[in-house]
């Protein structure tokens, strides 16, 4: 199934499983796969930036790809094809497609600085991978650097057809979220999904401001699922006492440059991951920082039984 503006729900980033030596884990791979049909996912996005796609050879990234789309029971799955030159974007995007994909997802280059070269940028991304994939810009200034206001976001919707979803990651972004729904009540963008990136951080409000959802890594998915189901069905007390619970572990997890570490630190105490192993360079976790996430497990624990670890 192809992705479209009609998207919703939670796209799981998943992470990369590897062995402490560095190869990939696929046994924790499926595993991964088999927690995010559990938890009630949508659907997946693979080789984000949490995912550690430029750690990766292009044969790894494809072979990722290509174990979640057949293991995702025909659910979609989005790849991450974010690349410094295009033709290797091509390359896994096209590749991607033709073994079952639903779409991709394109980061602008951290160099891009004034609105033409942004929408430049995705402009000649276009034409090299081609308009007939869909494809989601991925706005994540904390991290790329990009600032994209809502008028370049609706000048790329606009400029591309097959452009069906935004990854809302700017923080602080809420307003960004209503101009953006503004733009199409007003009728000068066309409708499109936006689900939310940033952990999750502030996923309880960016619903209840026009979120379709999330995508988004979070070590605990079926808290994500729930907190968009009880957003969806205008339960919001319930909403938002749920995302209270988890709040102290997603602003742990949120911490730039060890936040893949806790995150996968603890799939590793769920079960899910054997490891919490990077790809070198990586940052490791230290013993104080171990004990302060199993801490925050137990207490997270009395109020979700679900968070309860071994």
């Amino acid at each position: 199934m192809r992705l479209d503006h009609t998207a919703a729900g939670v796209y799981p980033i998943a992470p990369t499983a590897f062995h402490p030596d560095g190869r990939i884990d696929e046994a924790s791979t499926d595993r991964l796969i088999e927690t995010y049909l559990a938890a009630g996912a949508t659907g997946v996005t693979v080789l984000g930036i949490m995912g550690e796609a430029p750690k990766l050879e292009p044969e790894e990234s494809l072979a990722i790809a290509t174990r979640f789309i057949r293991g995702m029971k025909n659910l979609p799955v989005i790849v991450g094809v974010s690349a410094p030159g295009f033709a290797a974007m091509r390359s896994l995007a096209r590749a991607s497609m033709e073994r079952g994909a639903a779409g991709v997802m394109i980061a602008p280059i951290p160099s891009l600085r004034t609105d033409d070269q942004i929408t430049g940028y995705y402009r000649q991304a276009i034409e090299a991978i081609g308009d007939d994939i869909p494809f989601v810009i991925q706005d994540y200034p904390l991290t790329l650097s990009v600032q994209m206001t809502p008028k370049v976001i609706r000048q790329i919707v606009q400029d591309h057809p097959s452009c069906v979803m935004l990854k809302h990651e700017d923080w602080p972004g809420l307003e960004k979220i209503t101009a953006l729904r503004g733009f199409q009540a007003d009728g000068s963008m066309r409708e499109i999904s936006i689900l939310t990136g940033n952990g999750g951080l502030f996923l309880d409000f960016e619903m209840e401001r026009g979120a379709d959802g999330a995508m988004t890594g979070y070590a605990f998915p079926e808290m994500l699922v729930d907190v968009v189901r009880f957003q969806k069905a205008g339960n919001r007390d319930a909403a938002h006492d749920l995302f209270d619970a988890h709040l102290p572990l997603l602003r742990y997890e949120q911490q730039q440059s060890i936040g893949l570490a806790v995150r996968k630190y603890t799939m590793m105490k769920r079960g899910i991951l054997a490891s919490d192993a990077q790809r070198k360079p990586g940052p490791v976790l230290g013993p104080k920082a171990r004990a302060e996430v199993d801490y925050m497990l137990a207490r997270l624990a009395r109020v979700d039984p679900r968070a309860k670890v071994a």
